[in-house]
């Protein structure tokens, strides 16, 4: 989840560290939502204001299309948070791009190329997003990427 996430993000104009900001922290917020979690959802956009403006930016919510992520500014650079942590490029590469050892860029690469295929109306939906690309290719990326992975000796 957080590679795809992530490459939607980069996909729909996010710089590569915020897109892995990105990625992290949906994929945290939605193994959190597997688990039931306690709290209030950010509030939801129009279709109407996500087509003209598909990415908005709020005192402390990001929009990217009709999904929202709370935000934070540390030392200028902002990132996205859950709990009150923010998702660093650091977190990402400790939690996600380390369990691939060297070949994370491929993942990544063909993240990006795969998230490219789909129009954007699916990209700035969650909806669209999860029930097109995510929920569909999940585990055919999953076993590919798994071959990917040095086996450990």
């Amino acid at each position: 989840m957080a590679i795809l996430q992530a490459a939607r993000a980069f996909v729909l104009g996010l710089p590569p560290d915020l897109a892995l900001s990105w990625g992290l922290n949906r994929a945290i917020f939605y193994a959190a939502a597997k688990r039931g979690f306690k709290g209030s959802l950010p509030p939801r956009r129009s279709f109407e204001s996500i087509r003209t403006k598909p990415i908005s930016e709020e005192r402390d919510l990001y929009y990217l299309g009709d999904e929202a992520a709370y935000k934070t500014v540390i030392d200028g650079r902002m990132y996205f948070t859950i709990g009150g942590k923010p998702q660093t490029v650091e977190d990402f590469e400790e939690q996600i791009a380390a369990r691939f050892g060297g070949a994370f860029r491929r993942a990544w690469e063909e993240a990006i190329q795969l998230v490219q295929r789909f129009d954007r109306d699916v990209l700035l939906s969650q909806k669209s997003f999860y029930e097109k690309v995510y929920r569909p290719m999940r585990d055919e990326l999953a076993n590919r990427w798994s071959q990917l992975i040095p086996s450990i000796p």
